[in-house]
């Protein structure tokens, strides 16, 4: 049995009390791993293109208010 159905049966056991601390804990942890990943891409230049084609089409004027 892999790691993930093991976690499954785990998660499947837990009180309506302790599925809701788990919820709030993987959410909790999923965002915090989802900002480390932003981080990293935005340390190693991954949205540098992005950042610079936006700032073009804003200083061309083809943007608009939100």
């Amino acid at each position: 049995m892999d790691k993930i159905e093991k976690i499954g049966r785990e998660i499947k056991g837990l009180s309506s009390s302790e599925l809701a601390a788990f919820r709030k804990w993987f959410h909790n942890f999923d965002a915090e791993a989802w900002d480390r990943q932003i981080e990293e891409e935005l340390e190693a230049g991954k949205f540098d293109a992005l950042a610079d084609q936006a700032l073009r089409e804003f200083a061309a004027g083809k943007t608009r208010e939100m």
